[in-house]
């Protein structure tokens, strides 16, 4: 059974750093392609960042040069650190894994920037 577990979120005064992980557990963790996606109150979900099985990581527009995605194969685990983070970056922040042509979701973490 796959598993996903996000932690790390809270609340954080703009400009703040935080840092995300996402445990994995029922995959082979490094085969798999790891994302972060956020959904914020009446909006729909969207792709924040993925890295891929060799490392390489893409982002979204908004989130370029402030967020960084990073893989621990060792741990199963995928970071997302973000840095100079704005109210506009509150949301619910899911980890997904894509593998074996199937997706599977954590059950989220809330960041809240305000002051």
């Amino acid at each position: 059974q796959v598993h996903l577990v996000e932690s790390g979120g809270g609340l954080v005064q703009p400009g703040g750093s935080l840092r995300l992980s996402c445990e994995a557990s029922g995959i082979i963790f490094g085969i798999a392609a790891m994302s972060w996606y956020r959904q914020a109150p009446g909006k729909e979900r969207e792709l924040v960042a993925t890295i891929l099985s060799s490392g390489r990581a893409t982002y979204a527009d908004s989130v370029k040069g402030r967020f960084a995605i990073s893989r621990d194969n060792a741990k199963d685990t995928v970071y997302l650190q973000m840095n100079s983070l704005k109210p506009e970056d509150t949301a619910v922040y899911y980890c997904k894994a894509e593998w074996v042509l199937r997706d599977y979701w954590g059950q989220g973490t809330q960041v809240t920037v305000s002051s």
